[in-house]
Parts: structure tokens; sequence; C-alpha cells
């Protein structure tokens, strides 16, 4: 599992600071406390899952040859390199076109991920990513959509307030296992506060 670790770390130093190798390693930490509510998941999965859950993140490209070559090179079975598989592709939420998680899993390792969009670290990271992207702050024109396509919201350079509105407020009712429930339900808030407040320091 290290030397995985070393492996992904090289990759997300590559992208910007919202997914980054201090991403990976909260996921990690939200995994593990998921995990010691669900006994019955399989605990190497869920870690190589998060682990890798972002090297081929259709927002830094459009190839999954990382996201492959680190899973062929696990010295597992085909079939649980396969499930892996399949827990990564149901981590994302794709604009609201998520596919189902299937397994405990994809589901332990998805909060995990949810949890880190959310709260005061998922503020930060919306404005981190905008910034990177060339994003407005908020822009009071826009309306945010609630019905799109994966590329309709992959390819509209929406302000970063919008997001909030098109998916982070939206991650709390989202969650799949218990503990990805009660962990959400304070950090939901504390965005909630934070948009009143940002209404108010705007004149809105």
């Amino acid at each position: 599992m290290n030397n995985l670790m070393d492996k992904v770390r090289e990759i997300y130093e590559q992208f910007d600071a919202s997914h980054d190798f201090q991403h990976i390693e909260r996921v990690y930490q939200n995994a593990l406390a998921i995990l010691h509510t669900e006994p019955e998941a399989d605990a190497e999965v869920v870690k190589i899952v998060v682990l890798l859950h972002d090297v081929s993140d259709k927002k830094y490209t459009d190839s999954k040859e990382q996201e492959n070559k680190l899973i062929a090179e696990l010295s597992l079975s085909e079939e649980k390199k396969q499930h892996i598989r399949d827990c990564i592709a149901q981590v994302s939420f794709n604009g609201g076109n998520e596919l189902e998680a299937t397994s405990i899993e994809a589901k332990i390792a998805r909060d995990a991920d949810r949890l880190d969009a959310i709260g005061a670290i998922g503020i930060a990271r919306t404005f981190a990513f905008g910034g990177a992207k060339g994003r407005k702050l908020y822009d009071e024109e826009e309306d945010a959509r609630t019905d799109m396509t994966e590329e309709e919201y992959r390819s509209k350079n929406t302000s970063s307030v919008t997001h909030f509105y098109e998916k982070l407020l939206f991650l709390k009712d989202l969650m799949t296992t218990e503990k990805g429930k009660q962990m959400a339900k304070e950090r939901h808030q504390f965005m909630v506060q934070f948009l009143e407040q940002l209404q108010n320091e705007i004149g809105k």
C-alpha cells in the first residue's frame, strides 16, 4: 500500500490544490472513519479505490492510462481488480449523472470523497479549483442548472458559488452510509452559513 501511495503522490502533486495529495489523505481518513462502522467491507479495496479514484479524473485528463496501469500492477486477482475499477467509476458525481454505487466498498469511497467536497474544506477546494480555472467567485446573473448532461456539467465555466447550488448542497442527502450521513450534517450546515454570510457581504 505504501508503494502505491508513493506512486499516486507523484500524480496528484501535478494537479491544483483542490485535487492534490492532501485531498487524497483527507479522503483516506474519512474512509477509515466510515470503515470502522462497516466491518463487512473489504478495507483493502476501499483504500485502493481512495488512492486511485482521481488519478484519471476527467477534469485533468481524457485518458484512463494512469488508472489502468496502476491497477494492472497490483498483486490481486482479476476479479478484485475489476471490482476496484467498478468502484472508481461509481465515485464521481458527473453532474448528477452518477452511476449507482452497487457495493459497500463503492459507497464508502464515494461518501469519503464527497465529505471532502463539503464543509470548510469543501469551500476552500471550490475556490481553489475555481481560481485554477479562472472562474468568477460569483455571478449574480447566473442560474444554477438542475438538469444537465455530464458534458454540460463539465464544459460550462460557471462561477464558484454556482457550483454550491449545482452540486455541493445536494451531497448531504446523497450520502449512502450511516456514518457518512452523520459526518455530512455539520459540514453541510457550515456551507449554508457561509453562503448566507456571503449574501450579506455582497448586499443581496
